[in-house]
């Protein structure tokens, strides 16, 4: 090979990494803003609020943003999947509108409406995340671009936390108002990175070779997948259920479970106790862009996933024997619920596609196992509430994951089984 050729090569494998992390930093980015008008408000505490219907406030409102949150989800079974190219970017800063201005109103109304503003908050934000992962599935460095996207699940909850806190803090804002004005703070980057989103140029012919085709799902298409892989669908189902309403119960109620731990007057404890969770998970996943073989990735997802489960309950066990202290206990389990949540939101999905040369989008999959992960989410907490049990989050918690551990190490194994036999079934066919 000439030393032209040499040169070439080389400068187009450079200008294909650098486009690569380009495209998934854009994305890490604007998910991450997403944040901002979603978490800032399970800061507060709302103790000078009066129960609704014997429940305590703030679970009311995390129920009633969860709530909404889910109903969008349900709805992104159909819309994320039919998804195409055109009008996404305009799609996402309306949607972020929409979800910004109950926040506003939200400090002018009493408890019983601020509820209600509560949901209509989550009920845009649901469709985000399909929107933004469009721009990068069914590429050849998805892996690291959906990893280090997702890794925003991580790292961004705990930073607008950390932000609101510091709102509060050093300019003395009411909890009510914390969450717009921390929006106010991200709005500007969010119409930023939409501008550089809609400039991100679709996947090239090599990436269809490789991943397959992403295309619109319609109704027919949907139900044609579903009855393909019913038994392992709703296997993943379980599983991220499992995952959702453990991670769920961690995020919003972190600054509780910070409190009970003795962290509760530490601002930056929301964004420590992620960051190592964060470099950590996007280690292991994206260095599953070296793996070619998308039935050996697809594997592997489903280990990571069952390793995660374990983690969580081994962690769980030394704590509960006062071998480890509450701070490594927080973010242990973190890394076992990350390690299992963010395959779901990154490869699994993606390879499963490439792996069956499915032609549809990660979309339909990704919604359809996110919809009932947040459904389960709003039932325990509204079950905790309305039962009025005197535990505390932490006790619920520390419970809660060792039989998330057993049941979803369970379940995960069945799966692999399943997949890798429906596997030998297809390229027999």
């Amino acid at each position: 090979m000439s030393l032209f050729r040499i040169k070439n090569t080389v400068k187009s494998k450079i200008s294909e990494v650098l486009s690569s992390i380009y495209i998934a930093v854009i994305c890490f980015l604007t998910y991450a803003c997403v944040y901002a008008f979603r978490k800032p408000f399970t800061i507060g505490l709302y103790n000078d609020h009066a129960a609704i219907f014997g429940v305590d406030y703030k679970n009311i409102l995390v129920i009633a943003q969860v709530l909404g949150y889910t109903i969008s989800k349900f709805y992104g079974i159909k819309f994320v999947s039919e998804l195409n190219r055109v009008g996404r970017g305009w799609s996402i800063l309306i949607l972020i509108g929409l979800s910004w201005i109950p926040l506003l109103i939200f400090p002018f109304v009493d408890s019983g409406w601020s509820v209600i503003f509560l949901f209509l908050n989550g009920l845009p934000l649901g469709i985000l995340w399909g929107l933004i992962f469009s721009f990068i599935e069914g590429r050849k460095a998805s892996d690291f671009m959906g990893a280090t996207m997702a890794v925003s699940f991580i790292v961004s909850s705990g930073f607008v936390k950390s932000v609101a806190k510091w709102l509060q803090l050093n300019y003395t804002i009411q909890e009510s108002w914390i969450p717009f004005f921390t929006g106010l703070f991200f709005i500007v980057p969010v119409i930023i990175l939409v501008f550089l989103l809609e400039r991100i140029p679709a996947p090239n012919q090599e990436d269809i070779e490789y991943k397959s085709e992403r295309v619109p799902l319609d109704a027919k298409g949907r139900k044609k997948f579903f009855s393909m892989f019913s038994f392992g669908l709703v296997s993943f189902i379980i599983i991220y259920i499992l995952l959702t309403l453990f991670r769920d119960i961690r995020d919003n109620f972190a600054a509780d479970i910070w409190l009970e731990l003795g962290y509760g007057n530490n601002a930056s404890i929301f964004t420590a106790s992620e960051l190592p969770i964060a470099i950590f998970v996007l280690v292991i996943i994206a260095s599953m862009i070296y793996v070619k073989n998308n039935k050996l990735a697809f594997q592997l997802a489903q280990l990571i996933i069952l390793c995660g489960f374990i983690i969580c309950g081994i962690a769980t066990g030394l704590f509960m024997t006062h071998l480890i202290s509450g701070y490594l206990w927080i973010i242990l389990v973190g890394l076992g619920l990350y390690m299992g949540y963010i395959p779901f939101n990154s490869i699994l999905f993606d390879r499963m596609i490439a792996t069956f040369k499915i032609k549809g989008n990660v979309g339909y999959f990704m919604y359809l196992v996110d919809s009932f992960g947040y459904l389960a989410s709003v039932f325990v907490i509204f079950l905790k509430g309305i039962m009025g049990v005197s535990i505390s989050w932490t006790l619920f918690y520390q419970n809660g994951v060792l039989v998330l551990s057993f049941v979803g190490s369970i379940t995960s194994l069945i799966t692999i089984f399943y997949f890798n036999n429906k596997y030998k079934i297809y390229i027999n066919e």
